[in-house]
């Protein structure tokens, strides 16, 4: 966990490098120090500033941590008050996701149909087996319960 955000940090920053001076200075310098000495220093990432950044690949934190800096040193009132409901929304959905699979409810109905399930198969593999035993086997079975009593 912790060697992800170090490699995250060193995706934002090699991202940083490209904003304009006036853009990077809006940013406190105790942030950008923080990522310095966080930042893992043997991961290599490259950007092409040619092509677009939402065609690139860029971790899921240092997307979080892109979005936060956005939030709070870009971003105007309204789009602060866009991305909040948007992430506020995204949340949402999780915790439904959460909420349906983790559902107290359905974990004790999908155990009670697997149990059915399993006992039916073994129902099944039983009556086949009695079903194709030979009488020799049938005696050998009768004579090996009868020594171990």
């Amino acid at each position: 966990m912790i060697d992800t955000y170090a490699k995250a940090y060193t995706e934002v920053l090699e991202i940083l490098k490209y904003f304009s001076v006036e853009e990077y200075s809006k940013i406190p310098q105790e942030k950008i120090d923080f990522y310095k000495n966080n930042m893992d220093k043997n991961y290599n990432y490259n950007i092409n500033p040619n092509i677009d950044l939402s065609k690139q690949y860029i971790s899921k934190e240092a997307n979080a941590i892109l979005i936060s800096l956005f939030r709070d040193y870009f971003a105007t009132e309204n789009q602060k008050k866009t991305l909040n409901s948007l992430l506020h929304q995204n949340q949402e959905k999780i915790e439904n996701i959460k909420r349906e699979k983790y559902s107290s409810d359905n974990i004790f109905s999908n155990n009670k149909n697997a149990t059915v399930d399993n006992s039916e198969k073994e129902q099944e593999i039983a009556l086949m087996e009695i079903k194709d035993m030979k009488w020799y086997t049938k005696i050998w079975r009768f004579l090996t319960k009868f020594f171990r009593k």
